[in-house]
């Protein structure tokens, strides 16, 4: 038996305008973790679909050997029943379906076409127990956290009795307790002799499980190595072609007037009226500063942000200012006419549409600058978008692609070149680096230093620590809905903001 249980040799798969993999050739041992990097845009997840089956035999060139066999998968189900599944950055399953639904959706305990459901409750609490997720199977997904639901992916990856386990940037949304748990399952699954292959753009949490690291760049397979051979840096120059030695591009901002001001602002939950999420918060921001909010998952830093803009609950007291002038925002229309733009945390969801195009969704914020009468004027619209596509460096073959088919980090740059285009005196970026890679993140960087420089506002959000540390002129601390700390950058360290985010005073 071949020390590989999987050799995909000379992939190349086409788009139109674009080749995603150019001859690439990946080898994974038996037994091993095998972590895949790249930038966004380097071809990783259409390689895993490929493998997958989501892209069908004869829509690529080039062989894949599953466990010294040849394979043409035409669907996943071929993949599943090869021995492969593969969980997804965007988390599939069926919200409205309970725990043990959603385990064996399409692999159902049944006999003569009737599900034996004692059966499927009694296994999937035994699969739970081994992701150590202490719930009922009849839990409704949508009762549950993010982190509950990304271990219920992996119970239903488990429940097939895969030899392969993918994993597409699973750690995403977690928070760092449940970052640690999901690697220690992984640890214990390789004990156990299930390969796994994990994707993600978290060198740490590489260097803490990986045997071996596969590096693409630019649809090519660029090297593959035992992770004892690299480190951060060598890592980081194989993604990018480069070497970036400085990870946080710093500038020397020099502050000026004071131009949001936030005082004793109170937000209630909508669902649960009587509850505080926000406990009257003050705060000010100057132009020309990075000010950033830091805090543990659940802090209301995301809720803080969301009220200010007008898109988040009803029951709010406590007034803001915008340029010494009591701003009134009853939703997110008043605040970007009034020059108070958000990015959200979740570009999928709530920051792009999607199946529209690059073009449109950059001038989505701003049909007023593009427009006369109610009538858009395509010449002017077609020119502003391919002005920010320039400034941005969005990887696209044009302006018409949808951004469905970009890589993470040039959506995340559309989405930035939306609220560009509204001209914001302040621009709040609500983990404006998450899910991309490091080059993309220091190009995010420079991108924001140019906006502070031009006297914009910016307030960053971030779970990532050294992100708040290396970017940020001020860092603001939450604690359960309440700001319990301000730091300079001067002063500021992992260990201080940490203290003051757990409730220290």
């Amino acid at each position: 038996m071949s020390d590989y249980i999987l050799e995909m040799v000379n992939i190349t798969k086409e788009f139109p305008g674009v080749k995603a993999l150019d001859n690439v050739s990946f080898r994974v041992k038996r037994g091993e973790i095998h972590a895949l990097v790249g930038e966004n845009g380097a071809g990783k997840s259409t390689l895993m679909k490929v493998l997958s089956g989501v892209y069908p035999a004869g829509t690529y060139d080039g062989s894949i050997i599953l466990n010294g066999k040849e394979q043409h998968f035409n669907h996943i189900k071929d993949s599943e029943k090869a021995g492969i599944a593969i969980i997804y950055q965007e988390l599939a399953l069926v919200k409205q379906m309970n725990v043990c639904e959603n385990i064996f959706l399409g692999n159902e305990i049944q006999s003569k076409g009737i599900i034996n459901w004692d059966k499927a409750f009694v296994e999937t609490k035994k699969i739970l127990q081994e992701v150590r997720l202490n719930i009922n199977p009849s839990t409704k997904i949508i009762n549950l956290g993010i982190g509950q639901q990304q271990l219920v992916e992996i119970a239903k990856a488990i429940s097939k009795r895969a030899d392969l386990l993918i994993l597409d940037e699973p750690t995403a949304a977690l928070t760092e307790a449940e970052t640690d748990t999901l690697l220690e399952i992984l640890k214990e699954l390789k004990n156990r002799g299930v390969t796994c292959v994990y994707i993600s753009h978290k060198l740490n949490e590489i260097f803490r499980i990986a045997d071996t690291v596969t590096v693409l760049r630019d649809g090519k397979t660029i090297a593959t190595k035992d992770i004892k051979e690299l480190d951060e840096d060598k890592i980081i120059s194989l993604m990018v072609g480069r070497e970036l030695t400085q990870r946080f591009p710093r500038k020397e901002h020099m502050p000026g007037d004071i131009v949001l001001e936030v005082n004793n602002w109170t937000v209630y939950d909508p669902e649960m009226p009587d509850k505080i999420l926000i406990d009257n918060v003050s705060f000010k921001a100057r132009k020309g500063e990075i000010l950033g909010i830091a805090g543990l998952m659940g802090s209301g830093r995301t809720e803080l942000a969301m009220s200010i803009f007008g898109s988040y609950g009803s029951k709010i007291s406590g007034e803001v200012k915008l340029d010494g002038e009591i701003l009134k925002v009853k939703n997110p229309r008043d605040a970007i006419k009034a020059g108070l733009c958000y990015l959200s945390e979740d570009r999928k969801g709530n920051g792009l549409v999607l199946m529209m195009n690059i073009k449109d969704n950059i001038s989505l914020a701003s049909l007023n600058k593009v427009s006369n009468s109610g009538v858009i004027n395509d010449n002017e619209e077609i020119k502003v978008s391919n002005k920010y596509v320039s400034e941005l460096r969005i990887k696209t073959p044009s302006i018409e692609q949808k951004v469905a088919n970009l890589s993470g980090g040039n959506q995340q740059k559309v989405a930035i070149g939306k609220w560009l285009m509204a001209q914001p005196k302040v621009l709040i970026l609500d983990e404006p680096t998450r899910g991309i890679d490091v080059g993309a993140k220091y190009e995010i960087y420079n991108i924001m230093n140019e906006l502070v420089d031009q006297g914009v506002c910016i307030i960053m959000i971030s779970s990532e620590l050294p992100e708040i540390l290396g970017m940020s002129d001020r860092i603001l601390v939450m604690h359960e809905g309440q700001l319990n700390g301000e730091l300079s950058w001067e002063e500021a360290t992992q260990e201080k903001v940490i203290f003051y985010a757990t409730g220290g005073m």
